[in-house]
């Protein structure tokens, strides 16, 4: 991190099919090795099969998916005199959304579906009804900064 400035935020035009930023942030974090065609494959046919079970907009359930998802607390690591102490601190909203979409994209690689498309749309549909690696991996965050809360005076 550089001490002088901070980075200026890029911003990324909308996907092509809904016209989305947070879908296109989405796509541009599952992508490997810069292939954006294999990402939008993957997204378009994840969100074709939750239309198909769910027989509802997918794009609203990719919404819904990433808010049940988004974090409110975390806890960061603070040294105070020699100690270090896991402090919890509120989470600024760009930051939640980009550990959403990270942790859904994480949770959707560790399934045991065969595709990648099946993986992803598997996941979202957990997460739009509170369940799967993803939320839990944002309850059990929520359950850290809760068991430090009486650390919450170190916050800075």
């Amino acid at each position: 991190m550089s001490r002088r400035h901070a980075a200026e935020k890029r911003e990324v035009l909308p996907d092509p099919k809904f016209g989305d930023v947070v879908l296109t942030k989405f796509m541009n974090s599952l992508m490997y090795d810069g292939k954006k065609s294999v990402a939008e494959r993957i997204v378009y046919g994840a969100f074709d099969k939750v239309e198909q079970r769910a027989k509802s907009d997918p794009l609203a359930i990719f919404h819904e998916a990433l808010d049940k998802i988004k974090p409110a607390l975390e806890v960061r690591s603070r040294r105070v005199g020699g100690a270090t102490y896991q402090v919890p601190v509120e989470v600024r909203s760009e930051r939640s959304q980009a550990l959403a979409i990270r942790w859904l994209i994480s949770a959707a690689r560790k399934r045991n579906e065969t595709t990648m498309v099946d993986r992803l749309s598997g996941e979202l549909m957990d997460a739009a009804n509170s369940r799967g690696a993803a939320v839990k991996k944002r309850e059990d965050t929520h359950k850290m900064a809760d068991a430090n809360k009486a650390f919450s005076h170190y916050r800075w």
